[in-house]
């Protein structure tokens, strides 16, 4: 049986999809605005899918090969995706239970316009580094932080900022975040040389990040006056039973995530005891999204069901309020799957047809100094996060390409292993149709575009590793049998 023989292809036809995604996705963001994930961006992504599938078959490959591609592509994504609708399914318990009322209640009375965006970054830099998890950061205590801040009268885009940028610097820093120990096993060093290596430029960039957010804060003044927070805390108050019992439930989480139990069963956990706290704190609450008020059984059974799969809001006597006690549970989460699964049809067909890997070594031949090579090390790490739409793959495939010519250049894994931590992991949010930025976006209930311009550390993150490289700052070379640091 003869084989077709697959051509390689040219620089010029492994970009052509990218240039293509690139354009119709600005269109589509000028025309449809904040409603561009709705589906439009969607179908750009697969007619982008179909543009380099057609490349592809022209390359001469079949459509079988393909498709096994695509539904790789996807099946990586499944646990992001499982993830996600377990997301939407505590949100609308905790919201039912009263833990986010609670959360938002108790945190109005300590936290001010002034300060609000900084103690935002660095509570979730806390619990992201504890949990070692960014998604379950966000969507327990960024969800919380995100009615605060409304309700403090600081755009959600300032706060989604200061949100993503502590969460991604916990779980960048974390022993216990998967990216982080995947990092070094793509660059050969072991986790413990990676985390202090990665410090180097974490902590300036982290730094840097709390600076903007104090001069923003002290920019914006005490913009809310207790008088007009009064309202908020009594239409919470005469609305839900608050008891600082309700935050049994998220200590729970953290404790289970911190124990290294994975994210599912943990999040499935928190979202049960969500709905139990709910039918114990709540009953009140349970009749009036349930609409029975004669049988408990039934009504406790209705509302939680309800949190849990569709969209449920409780009514109080302030219009802000209203805005903040509202949730859609996994139906909610269903247009980001579908930008998801959208996204990684695209990735499926760049990755397997070998686009993607001809425009990456493109790349590698501009690197000749150190300085350009943890340059195209971090912008490809990028790239990835375009095109593969998925941040594992913006550490694996750049991991396994650059490995070699770090080595051949006598530079030591933890080079390679920090790089691609700066622009792999923190830019991945950065990308609305990225798994985690679709996901971020659709916990918080803030387009990415609104939050990206604000997420400081998760910008600066990338030219910091770059700006050391250039310095020649904490740049470890290779000296026969140890390595060493070379000063500035």
């Amino acid at each position: 049986m003869s084989s077709k023989k697959i051509r390689q292809p040219t620089f010029t036809e492994a970009v052509i999809p990218v240039i293509f995604l690139t354009i119709l996705i600005s269109v589509n963001v000028y025309i449809f605005g904040e409603d561009s994930l709705e589906g439009s961006n969607q179908i750009v992504l697969i007619l982008s899918a179909t543009v380099a599938g057609i490349i592809a078959l022209r390359l001469g490959m079949g459509w079988v090969q393909l498709q096994k591609g695509i539904v790789k592509s996807i099946s990586n994504a499944m646990p992001a995706i499982l993830i996600l609708l377990l997301i939407g399914s505590l949100a609308g318990t905790w919201l039912l239970s009263g833990i986010v009322p609670a959360m938002i209640y108790y945190g109005l009375q300590v936290l001010n316009p002034t300060i609000f965006l900084v103690a935002a970054c660095i509570v979730s830099s806390i619990v992201s580094l504890v949990t070692g998890s960014s998604w379950s950061t966000v969507a327990t205590l960024g969800v919380a932080l995100l009615g605060i801040g409304k309700a403090l009268g600081v755009p959600v885009g300032m706060v989604g900022g200061a949100i993503i940028s502590g969460a991604y610097f916990g779980d960048k820093m974390s022993p216990l975040s998967d990216t982080t120990n995947l990092a070094p096993a793509m660059a050969g060093t072991d986790l413990f040389t990676h985390i202090r290596y990665l410090a180097w430029t974490t902590v300036p960039s982290i730094t840097i990040t709390l600076v903007i957010f104090s001069i923003m804060g002290l920019n914006r003044g005490a913009d809310t006056v207790p008088g007009d927070i009064a309202p908020v805390l009594e239409a919470i108050r005469a609305t839900f039973n608050i008891t600082p019992w309700l935050f049994i439930v998220p200590a729970f989480v953290i404790f289970a995530i911190t124990q290294k139990i994975p994210a599912l069963p943990a999040l499935l956990a928190g979202t049960l005891l969500g709905g139990i706290f709910a039918i114990i704190f709540q009953p009140h609450i349970i009749e009036h999204v349930s609409g029975i008020t004669d049988n408990f059984s039934l009504a406790s059974y209705i509302a939680v069901m309800k949190a849990m799969y569709t969209d449920i809001s409780v009514t109080t006597d302030h219009a802000m309020v209203n805005s903040l006690l509202q949730t859609g549970g996994m139906r909610g989460m269903l247009n980001t799957v579908w930008l998801i699964i959208s996204a990684m049809i695209f990735g499926g067909v760049m990755e397997s047809s070998g686009l993607l890997k001809r425009i990456t070594e493109s790349i590698i031949k501009l690197a000749h100094s150190t300085g350009s090579l943890v340059t195209s090390t971090a912008f490809t790490c990028i790239f990835f996060n375009l095109t593969a739409s998925d941040q594992y793959l913006s550490i694996v495939v750049p991991g396994r390409m650059f490995a070699s010519t770090y080595k051949k250049r006598g530079l030591t894994p933890q080079n390679l292993s920090r790089t691609l931590e700066d622009g792999g992991t923190v830019t991945s949010v950065l990308v609305p149709w990225n798994t985690c930025g679709a996901t971020q976006s659709s916990v918080l209930g803030v387009p990415t575009l609104i939050f990206l311009p604000y997420s400081f550390f998760n910008i600066i993150s990338p030219f910091m590793s770059i700006i050391f490289a250039y310095l020649n700052i904490r740049i470890s070379r290779s000296n026969n049998k140890k390595n060493k640091d070379i000063p500035v």
